[in-house]
């Protein structure tokens, strides 16, 4: 019990960490304390009853599902092996269809247009997502240089693209179903980040697990050949 005590003094919801979440009784823990020596008796107790200074934003979001993380995730996270830190997992996509998948598996890793490969989360990272930030602009070009240095920004200026809908899965999951872009129309909202869109009910994508944000537009009307979008999941990951 006490090597998985070793980096928990930070969060605040130690009991899903090590599994005595919903146990009836203690009779587990008080075992596992009665065959500690004295010393590190104390150490551990001190330890569980430490709650530290409350989390806040998607860390706090995160805790909350710590309940759900894989075992291995677990044990890293209670070791001090693993940490949480705040993360935008995002990509950069042409809109060259009504339908735009965010995220392939056919994509590599490539600082300007995208933090993941294959569309999934390497070994031992599992993110919340708590909010989403979608963005467009036009390339001056459709080479990899220009498109990496595309000014994104507001969809107002992008009716088709406000028209149509988003939708995000993990494992053939639903995080958020088919949805308005609307949601991401935030200009006149000033103490809200520029196209976020902020989830009320936050989900977890676990490791090597295939993640999936769809853009669908009704029309492309009206829309630069040139047109791309920025999608940004934005929330808390498990990381060394």
């Amino acid at each position: 019990m006490l090597e998985l005590l070793e980096g928990v003094e930070e969060y605040n919801n130690v009991g899903a960490l090590l599994g005595l979440e919903g146990l009836e009784g203690s009779d587990e823990l008080l075992g596992a304390l009665r065959r500690m020596n004295p010393i590190a008796r104390l150490r551990a107790i001190n330890k569980m009853a430490s709650t530290g200074a409350s989390s806040k934003g998607s860390r706090a979001e995160m805790e909350k599902h710590f309940g759900e993380l894989p075992v291995h995730i677990k044990e890293g996270l209670s070791k001090g092996d693993l940490r949480l830190a705040d993360n935008v997992i995002y990509s950069i996509k042409p809109v060259s269809s009504k339908t735009i998948k965010m995220f392939e598996t056919q994509d590599d890793k490539e600082i300007g247009l995208r933090n993941v490969s294959n569309a999934k989360l390497p070994k031992n990272q599992a993110f919340l997502v708590s909010g989403i930030v979608l963005l467009a602009g036009v390339a001056a070009d459709m080479t990899k240089d220009k498109v990496m240095a595309t000014q994104f920004g507001a969809l107002e200026n992008f009716a088709p693209i406000v028209n149509g809908e988003f939708s995000l899965k993990s494992n053939k999951k639903q995080i958020v179903p088919e949805t308005s872009n609307n949601v991401f129309k935030t200009s006149n909202m000033h103490n809200v980040p520029l196209g976020y869109y902020k989830l009320a009910n936050p989900r977890l994508i676990h490791d090597d697990i295939l993640m999936e944000m769809t853009i669908e537009l009704g029309t492309m009307d009206g829309l630069d050949q040139k047109t791309h979008l920025f999608v940004g999941l934005h929330g808390t990951i498990t990381t060394p």
